[in-house]
């Protein structure tokens, strides 16, 4: 029997039954128990039925592995990468530069704006694609063929709306030709040691543009104003695209989470582990309905929507991590209307106990005079002002609170007021924001 084309289905008869083995992305998958009941990654998996149909050779081809008995001696993580210990694994991981997000408290005019691209981060070292947990992605010789020999930043992209495709490629390890429909797309020279704009050139240099086959330069462009910033990222969302990525002019690269780098978006999104399937009802009948996901700190919730059907009848096995979307935290950290976006392939999950907000040390974080008086005899507004300055940024943050509302600034922009039950409870959530801010670096002033 032929291969399976991607998303294509076959069932197969098996000692209990039938049973149904699909391709999405080169990720083959089997309904019978004994490929459902791993705990590895499901890119890692294969089962007798798999092995039948696509003979041992395609299947080791696919796995890099010898192990085809469908019980590998190690767990593997959700990127595809043995399951050894943490120190290890960061050990490996290439020296990346990671956003904040912007919180509205950085003027962004003079930045260098792009489009924050829905693909697969990878570092190429200067002869191969490392993810951002240090596995090699195995990428084609012709692929590849032209790259430069100087460290890359960038990311494998198939095009907005696409992630779950591109993932499913570029964790094979048998160099399927579908990393044809893929391109390199290079933001930023790790090694090059200039400012952005000096990293820029060096890469329009070695990369260009049109001058590679697969790896193109990632257009940026200076932002105005928000007005130009937010007129951007409603073309890109409505487009399918993420969001925009925003660099501080003259900034250096640097490992780890910078405020040079922020990412701007209308939804935020996170990673979950699934936990359990919830059947579908209705139109859903006979096929998932939600998932329920757990959260790093334990917080348990449904993801209902965002699937495809295809999603829905073959949904992420239990203990796969995936990425959703969502509007905000509710009062009790859930987040409010998620939604599924795909698996993920370069995340790692460390399930910690919830933990209590902390104390607000009141000797950095002096509370509001509550005996504060106006003019006229009633309360006075409450004003307290916090900066943070760390040799790359400048950034405040106000709040100020008049009676039972609170007010917040940031940037050059106001929120609106939000009101409660009590002036004492307006001052309690204030004196929170509060204590965020300063385990965030912020000093007030």
């Amino acid at each position: 029997m032929p291969d399976l084309e991607d998303g294509a289905s076959v069932e197969v008869q098996g000692s209990s039954g039938t049973y149904t083995i699909k391709n999405v992305g080169g990720v083959y998958s089997c309904t019978c128990p004994a490929w459902r009941n791993q705990s590895l990654g499901i890119e890692q998996r294969t089962c007798k039925h798999i092995r039948a149909l696509r003979g041992d050779a395609a299947e080791q081809a696919r796995l890099g592995t010898a192990e085809l008995a469908g019980k590998p001696t190690r767990a593997k993580r959700a990127d595809g990468e043995d399951g050894e210990d943490d120190e290890e694994e960061s050990d490996k991981a290439p020296p990346l530069l990671l956003a904040h997000k912007w919180e509205m408290d950085v003027a962004l005019e003079g930045w260098w704006m792009s489009e924050k691209l829905d693909g697969v981060r990878a570092y190429w070292d200067g002869t191969q694609f490392i993810s951002r947990l240090g596995n090699v992605f195995h990428a084609p010789d012709w692929f590849i063929g032209d790259l430069p020999k100087t460290p890359l930043d960038g990311e494998l992209w198939g095009g907005r709306k696409t992630f779950q495709r591109t993932v499913g490629i570029v964790k094979r390890q048998d160099k399927p030709p579908e990393w044809k429909t893929l391109k390199y797309l290079v933001f930023d020279a790790p090694a090059h040691g200039g400012t952005f704009e000096e990293r820029l050139a060096h890469i329009r240099e070695v990369v260009g543009i049109g001058r590679l086959q697969y790896a193109h330069m990632h257009p940026h462009e200076v932002c105005r104003d928000v007005a130009h910033l937010k007129s951007e990222l409603a073309r890109v969302e409505g487009l399918g695209g993420e969001g925009m990525m925003l660099r501080k002019p003259g900034s250096k690269y640097e490992r780890g989470r910078s405020h040079t780098l922020l990412k701007v978006k209308s939804f935020h999104d996170a990673e979950a582990r699934v936990v359990e399937h919830v059947p579908g009802m209705g139109k859903h009948k006979g096929r998932l309905g939600a998932l329920v996901v757990e959260l790093e700190d334990g917080t348990k919730f449904n993801v209902g929507t965002g699937f495809s059907d295809k999603e829905r009848e073959h949904p992420p096995a239990i203990g796969t991590i995936i990425t959703f979307r969502y509007q905000e935290l509710s009062d009790g950290g859930v987040p409010r209307f998620p939604s599924y976006v795909g698996e993920r392939v370069d995340a790692e999950f460390h399930p910690h106990p919830k933990e209590k907000p902390a104390p607000i040390d009141l000797t950095r974080a002096p509370t509001f005079d509550k005996t504060q008086k106006s003019a006229g005899g009633g309360l006075a507004p409450r004003v307290r002002r916090f900066e943070l300055h760390d040799g790359e940024t400048n950034a405040f943050w106000e709040i100020e609170v008049v009676g039972k509302k609170h007010r917040v600034r940031y940037g050059t922009f106001e929120v609106k007021a939000k009101t409660f039950e009590s002036e004492g409870e307006a001052l309690v959530e204030a004196e929170a924001r509060i204590a965020d801010k300063i385990g965030k670096g912020f000093r007030e002033v």
